[in-house]
């Protein structure tokens, strides 16, 4: 890897460029999805390449190739080159560089079990299994369980003198029931939508879900809600599960502070952002018990790495302080455009792909109230569970979201289940309204495999933190216009 490195590098200080790196790929991932009794899909994949990225005045450019040999360095080089000088001719402002130290570093996912070394049959009967026992009746006419592994290794060198060299392995598992009487239907999920949950970890992560012992309580949960009233229409006291919660600080913070979304960098593929600098340390995003944090160095966490794909260090990053909006996610590019050093958010899908700016682990920091405690003080709410449906406007600020399944809180105690939850709001008048957090008992990691952005769009992973959080004054159902 070293050679080409050298080889890829020095072309392109000989071409005249200002900062070259080159990343150094390979790619092995695993998927598999029982329905109903029978393997539906089965799927290994293996890739390997690199992609050079260089810039030459202010003008970036970037090629990548799927072989790798002398030539094809030699070749990606020059395209790169090429595309970096038509770049200068349509740039507008000039290109400003945090500093970057050279390094030398080494990572690896912590693990006990690696994936790829258990045997397909071992994975498959727990899988069957765990489907079997979702079968509880005749209202459940489909079950799913799936699993997904992946292990990427990572090679990056610079002109700034990095060489950095990264391994990750990421896994997942889950369930999926859908109920149905002929009338209504019905969809419960464990751990949670999109294929359950995963974590940088090993197959012991997978092992730990113990899809098996849960499949017939959410196969259960889907059957009652055939005939369980619909969700009350009213502006009350919401409480949100970690499993739903992880999505709305996705959509309402996550993406909301990517810097390049708000200097208007990144608008194709979902818009902009409502947080724009003007605002930074000022805004009241959040009520004072909110505090949202970038931490690419969370255990576990799926955007957790040692250095980004700008040569970067991972670190901690403050977003939101006591309900303050006081940071945004950032690279060496966009943050010198606010005054800051970049905060390690710079990240690929690939070597196929150039590095932008991206959501590392985006975590909502535990409360001090225990969630029996946050649900024992709420007189009269909804409490809901699960992802069913998703909708945020191009700026993060509008948005309505429908959860599987909710409860009935009423003197302080859960009460009757109700089917087709669904909220909405604007950001800052949910988070303002945030008057409970669950502690850290109740805090855990969700894992996300399916965050889009860019054009071409980039699939990428990202982890978020969250515990049990109530909500007052929140519209509850469709608010009639």
């Amino acid at each position: 890897m070293k050679e080409w490195a050298k080889l890829a590098l020095t072309e392109a200080t000989q071409a005249g460029c200002d900062y070259a790196d080159i990343r150094i790929g390979q790619l092995a991932n695993e998927e598999i999805r029982i329905k109903n009794g029978i393997v539906e899909h089965l799927h290994h994949h293996t890739d390997r390449g690199f992609g050079v990225r260089v810039l030459i005045g202010d003008g970036w450019g970037f090629a990548s190739r799927p072989q790798l040999d002398d030539n094809e360095v030699v070749s990606a080089v020059r395209e790169a080159c090429e595309v970096a000088l038509a770049s200068q001719t349509v740039r507008r402002e000039p290109v400003n560089l945090t500093e970057l130290e050279a390094v030398e570093a080494s990572y690896q996912t912590q693990l006990t079990i690696d994936p790829f070394n258990v045997p397909l049959e071992h994975k498959l009967f727990l899988l069957k299994r765990a489907e079997a026992a979702l079968h509880i009746n005749e209202h459940i006419v489909v079950g799913l369980a799936m699993m997904k592994c992946s292990k990427e290794k990572k090679w990056f060198y610079s002109t700034a003198g990095s060489a950095i060299e990264q391994e990750t392995v990421i896994v997942g598992a889950g369930l999926q029931v859908i109920s149905s009487d002929g009338k209504d239907v019905q969809v419960r999920s464990y751990p949670n939508t999109f294929s359950g949950n995963y974590a940088q970890a090993g197959y012991e992560f997978i092992e730990l879900l113990d899809l098996v012992q849960h499949a017939p309580r959410i196969a259960e949960e889907a059957v009652q809600l055939l005939t369980a009233e619909p969700c009350p229409t009213q502006v009350g006291t919401l409480i949100l599960h970690g499993s739903q919660l992880a999505l709305q600080i996705h959509e309402s913070c996550g993406h909301a502070v990517e810097l390049d979304r708000v200097l208007g960098e990144e608008a194709g593929y979902a818009g902009k952002s409502f947080l724009t600098i003007d605002k930074l340390d000022c805004y009241r995003y959040g009520s004072e018990i909110v505090n949202l944090t970038a931490d690419a160095t969370t255990a576990g966490g799926l955007g957790t790495y040692l250095y980004d794909d700008d040569g970067v260090p991972a670190g901690r990053v403050p977003l939101v302080e006591k309900g303050i909006l006081v940071g945004y996610l950032s690279s060496r590019e966009t943050a010198p455009q606010i005054g800051r050093k970049s905060g390690g958010a710079m990240r690929a899908v690939g070597w196929q792909n150039v590095p932008i700016v991206r959501m590392t682990n985006i975590h909502l920091e535990p409360g001090q109230m225990s969630k029996e405690e946050l649900i024992a003080t709420t007189d009269e709410g909804i409490y809901m569970e699960g992802i069913k449906s998703w909708s945020i406007d191009d700026r993060r600020y509008q948005f309505q979201f429908g959860c599987e399944i909710a409860w009935e809180i009423k003197n302080g105690k859960r009460g009757r289940l109700f089917k087709n939850p669904v909220y909405q709001g604007t950001t800052p008048a949910f988070w303002q309204n945030c008057d409970g957090i669950a502690d850290e008992q109740d805090w855990m990691l969700w894992g996300f495999i399916n965050c889009g952005k860019g054009e071409p769009m980039q699939m990428i992973a990202v982890s978020h933190g969250t515990s049990t959080a109530r909500f007052r004054n929140i519209q509850i159902g469709v608010a009639e216009q």
